[in-house]
């Protein structure tokens, strides 16, 4: 066990005589009545006490012949048409590649910060056309984190601000729709450590499942139940979702309204927002279509436009109903005609029907002729795959910065001057405006088993700090800590794995 660290000297008093020596790195201190045969693991706040052959709680750090080992590789990822050298000493002439920094080292299986001083695991030194660079490397442990869950579906899944369950536990919540999906916000540290030890454990275990792209079973109360699972399809209440709408009922109306003239004499586009009617929208007055005499039930908003015609639910156009004819409240004598073609679809074309007036003026369903079949084909055709889109929020914060320079200032604003690119496991991340280092990344960008926890409870995540040398001199980053690219490829237990395709190459000019 190494001895204490001296303290360090208060830089605002006067010049010491002489100078203390510098402070050093040291490992945690164990506790005095720890076993012999035991390590402690001090790479997050729980300091499990490990015995040899064992495992800690968190199921990454191990007792390997009486001294702690990360169990799993460092991740090292390659860029498109790199050809490596022989991984064998014997083989090995001392260069990694002949390219410009072909291999990016990724946060994944890299190690933490804590106890918070030391500096990142990997800090690695590469040449980019010429360019010295630097890449901080790491895994952060995240207790202000969440997950963003966009579900593509016009299905109703619960009340705004309904509470989200997983296993039994409130998790997160129902949040705004948008334009043909629904969004919850799942996790955050008011579940993570503010409720009960169990609602911990099962935010942590949710949040872990989502990160690392793996199907979970949702309950919204008063709303549905739900199997999300990053880029996949959404299964609602056992059914699985195919279709994003094209859009809005008026949007439908807009779109299609050429295609439809001359075939019906009048189309509704049954929505639970905004379903539209050909005849009385500005598309129908555009083309000089006659007016049809047609009553719809909801609140009229403008010409050809109604909120509210039907209560939401798993139906037509995200609606409770399955008849579209009870959203027609009845016909003017005065317009209506017996013979009168009516067309009824929903925003996504999977429901659909065709009717004509008879002489008593009600709709009777008949078979669809083919030119509106061929429209109504062409809607579901221009709706996109449903999908649920899986974005990780982290507040990049707290002691993290620490393991990059001693400055954490000069970090945030060297991110927010894009001269500092920031990624997690590879993945490009967006960084929210404002104070701090908010991370906001897709799942789906980001290898597969990325994301780990610790049981206190948080997230572990993988980040990257890439930087030119120079500037990674003056934020005060930790320098004499930097690596050879070679030297890590030489000499620390690596796992090689592709790109991701379409991910942006971190260390091409940030500008």
């Amino acid at each position: 066990m190494s001895e204490s660290a001296p303290p360090l000297r208060n830089l605002r008093a006067g010049p010491a005589t002489p100078d203390p020596a510098p402070a050093q790195v040291v490992k945690a201190k164990a506790p005095e009545n720890m076993a012999v045969n035991k390590v402690l693991c001090d790479a997050c706040p729980v300091l499990c006490q490990i015995s040899e052959g064992r495992l800690g709680a968190c199921d990454r750090w191990g007792n390997v012949h009486g001294k702690l080992q990360r169990m799993d590789p460092v991740v090292l990822m390659t860029r498109p048409g790199t050809v490596l050298v022989p991984a064998s000493p014997q083989e090995w002439d001392g260069q990694l590649l002949h390219q410009n920094a072909p291999v990016f080292v990724s946060g994944v299986a890299s190690g933490t910060t804590y106890p918070d001083y030391k500096p990142a695991p990997f800090i690695v030194a590469s040449r980019q056309q010429g360019v010295d660079m630097v890449t901080v490397v790491t895994e952060s442990i995240f207790s202000y984190c969440s997950f963003k869950i966009k579900i593509d579906t016009d299905r109703y899944l619960g009340p705004e601000q309904a509470t989200v369950r997983f296993a039994g536990e409130a998790v997160g919540h129902v949040t705004t729709i948008e334009y043909g999906s629904q969004f919850l916000s799942l996790g955050g540290v008011h579940h993570l450590t503010g409720g009960s030890r169990r609602e911990g454990r099962m935010t942590c275990e949710l949040m872990e499942r989502l990160g690392n792209q793996q199907p979970v079973d949702l309950v919204i109360e008063d709303g549905a139940s739900l199997r999300v699972q990053a880029g996949k399809a959404p299964v609602v209440n056992g059914v699985e979702e195919q279709r994003m709408r094209v859009g809005c009922g008026s949007a439908a109306i807009g779109i299609f309204a050429r295609q439809w003239f001359g075939h019906a004499d009048e189309v509704v586009v049954v929505d639970d927002h905004i379903t539209g009617v050909l005849s009385e929208h500005q598309a129908g007055k555009c083309l000089d279509m006659p007016p049809t005499g047609i009553r719809i039930r909801g609140r009229k908003s403008t010409p050809g436009r109604y909120f509210q015609v039907a209560n939401p639910g798993t139906g037509w156009g995200g609606t409770d109903i399955d008849d579209p004819l009870v959203i027609i409240e009845g016909w003017d004598p005065k317009v209506a005609r017996p013979g009168l073609r009516l067309l009824m679809v929903s925003t996504t074309g999977e429901h659909a029907q065709y009717y004509v007036l008879d002489e008593a003026l009600l709709a009777r369903a008949v078979p669809m002729p083919a030119p509106l079949q061929a429209v109504v084909d062409r809607i579901g055709e221009n709706c996109e795959p449903s999908l649920v889109t899986v974005l990780f929020v982290g507040g990049a914060g707290g002691s993290l910065r620490a393991g990059v320079t001693e400055n954490p200032i000069l970090l945030t604003r060297s991110i927010k001057d894009l001269l500092t690119r920031v990624t997690c496991a590879g993945a490009p991340a967006y960084i929210w405006p404002g104070g701090g280092i908010t991370v906001m990344v897709d799942v789906t960008r980001m290898p597969a088993g990325s994301f780990g926890s610790v049981p206190t409870p948080a997230i572990v995540a993988p980040i990257e700090f890439t930087m030119r040398r120079l500037d990674y001199e003056r934020l005060g980053g930790h320098t004499d800590r930097i690596r050879r690219l070679e030297d890590v490829w030489a000499t620390d237990p690596h796992r090689v794995i592709p790109w991701i395709p379409h991910n942006p190459w971190p260390l091409e000019s940030l500008r």
